[in-house]
């Protein structure tokens, strides 16, 4: 199934776009822009809302969306999403006060660097990884 990934250096990373449900997407965006203090952009797609965050051509990692759609709705189990943080301490120590829970502090994953997990106001449950 599949070759092996060490020898596919010229293709892209699996993952290139994530969507996290909201019922409330002011109140999403609030909590997102705070936290990671990043201006996300308002949308709609095809009668659904959608609140993009940066996308950087040619830069790695994916982007994606907050999306408020009949189809869709939070979830604190399922796939999770990692958002990519120089220090993910700063971004960490502002869930919280934004409306969102600490569902695992700063966790050492060895030469991997970092991991914290969060939940946000809408139930979604996400985390963060940094190197140091």
């Amino acid at each position: 199934m599949g070759s092996d990934p060490a020898t596919n250096s010229g293709e892209s990373n699996v993952v290139n776009w994530f969507e996290i449900p909201v019922s409330d997407m002011d109140r999403a965006i609030a909590f997102y822009q705070t936290v990671f203090a990043k201006e996300l952009t308002k949308m709609e797609v095809s009668g659904e809302g959608l609140a993009m965050f940066p996308y950087n051509p040619g830069n790695p990692n994916a982007t994606g969306a907050l999306i408020k759609s009949a189809n869709e709705q939070p979830s604190a189990i399922g796939t999770m999403v990692y958002f990519t943080c120089a220090d993910l301490s700063a971004e960490l120590s502002r869930v919280e006060s934004s409306g969102g829970k600490i569902l695992k502090e700063k966790t050492s994953i060895g030469e991997h660097g970092f991991i914290a997990h969060f939940q946000d106001p809408e139930g979604n449950k996400a985390g963060m990884h940094s190197m140091v």
